[in-house]
């Protein structure tokens, strides 16, 4: 008798399992715990085989027959139903494994370990809001520069102008990952060149007026808030690198008896040295007996393991008056430094740049080195602490070095 709905309903098994017979091969396996699985028995090639079908109730009485028949075409045809199964669900996964959001997704667990946290956050939030939308579901394989222009137009059009740009900066790197695993042949990135518009370069806003800078300085030594944002603050125009990098600093990372501080560049992937004027040394200790007991050196309030963000030190900025926009933000104290450092210490630009970490080759084409210009660094590093004392107090500045 060929089953019915109530039949597969009341069925139960007490011991072993229980079969019910549909016909042509289709049965319903009940077991003990109550599971009931779709089963269809038939022979390929000389050899009985057996072909799973899907469970009741999410596959019903007339599914499995439907299911049956389609497997009975194939049989006919000369196909086995279960090899031609076994290929759909691996061409399946291999589409799941080789779209662009899943080559994206083993890119950014790769490129993240090597940047600030908040500059891993920030390009999620990128990929999440303007790309994965459009190319998320698109094999890698099929990502061609039409495709990828149609969406950074839309960005362009949109008015995200500098968006743009980090967004297919990405794409590109994504891609290349793509031909690294030997799931695309190429990168069609360098093919839209010229392609889109040209963005206006905003700067950061800076302070670089020795008297507005000694304002600030002592606008922050006024400001109240938690002790590791305060230390950040004045620490940040005594290091003057990265906002993200002072704030994902390590204790590991100093050694406060040589006076240094040697981390990677976020953006360069570069070893950097900063010598540590006394007036830096001095804060840091101080620091290091409320967080020395954390691998952070500022520590983020109510975040398990995170440091402080890079929004606190402009958020701040602004709670102490200061248009985070317009007139000063936490990597403004870069170009503060690169301003007054050769206008008014008259310090070579090449030293400089190396205390920046800005990855310029020399004349004979050679690469960053940290531990270049490091005594004339050191003496800069620490003039420049006096100077910003001094900036501090509102006394004279005499510029006795030629």
């Amino acid at each position: 008798m060929k089953l019915t709905d109530s039949t597969i309903r009341n069925a139960c098994a007490v011991e072993k399992p229980l079969y019910l017979f549909d016909g042509a091969g289709l049965y319903l396996e009940v077991s003990p715990a109550g599971g009931k699985l779709w089963r269809l028995k038939y022979r390929f090639d000389g050899k009985g085989r057996l072909l799973a079908l899907g469970k009741y109730p999410a596959v019903s009485l007339k599914e499995a027959r439907e299911r049956r028949e389609e497997a009975k075409k194939l049989l006919a045809n000369g196909a086995d139903p279960g090899a031609v199964k076994k290929a759909q669900k691996a061409a399946l996964i291999a589409a799941t494994e080789n779209t662009f959001e899943a080559v994206a997704c083993e890119w950014f667990n790769v490129w993240k370990a090597g940047v600030a946290p908040d500059s891993a956050t920030r390009q999620w939030s990128n990929l999440e809001r303007h790309i994965l939308p459009h190319l998320g579901s698109v094999p890698v394989s099929e990502v061609t520069p039409k495709v990828i222009l149609n969406v950074l137009r839309k960005m362009e059009e949109g008015g995200l102008g500098n968006t743009v740009r980090k967004s297919k900066t990405a794409i590109s790197q994504i891609m290349r990952h793509a031909v690294q695993t030997d799931r695309a042949d190429r990168d069609p990135v360098p093919d839209l060149k010229g392609a889109l518009k040209k963005t206006q370069t905003r700067h950061m806003p800076a302070i670089t007026d020795p008297v507005k800078a000694g304002a600030l300085l002592r606008a922050i030594d006024g400001y109240q808030g938690q002790p590791e944002v305060i230390a950040a603050l004045k620490l940040a125009p005594l290091f003057f690198v990265r906002p993200g990098e002072i704030c994902a600093a390590k204790w590991a990372d100093f050694d406060l008896e040589k006076g240094e501080w040697k981390y990677t560049v976020s953006k360069t992937k570069t070893e950097h040295l900063v010598p540590l004027a006394r007036q830096a040394v001095d804060i840091l200790r101080g620091l290091h007996v409320l967080t020395g007991h954390c691998p952070l050196v500022f520590p983020g309030h109510g975040s398990m393991g995170r440091p402080i963000s890079e929004n606190t030190i402009n958020a701040a900025l602004r709670r102490m008056g200061y248009d985070t926009k317009n007139e000063m933000t936490g990597h403004g104290f870069r170009a503060m430094a690169r301003t007054l450092l050769a206008e008014e210490l008259r310090w070579q630009p090449e030293v400089i740049e190396h205390q920046l970490a800005h990855s310029v080759p020399d004349a004979l084409g050679r690469a960053y080195n940290r531990t270049k210009y490091l005594k004339e660094r050191t003496a800069m590093m620490q003039e420049w602490a006096d100077y910003l004392d001094q900036l501090r107090t509102g006394a004279a500045v005499i510029q006795l070095r030629a």
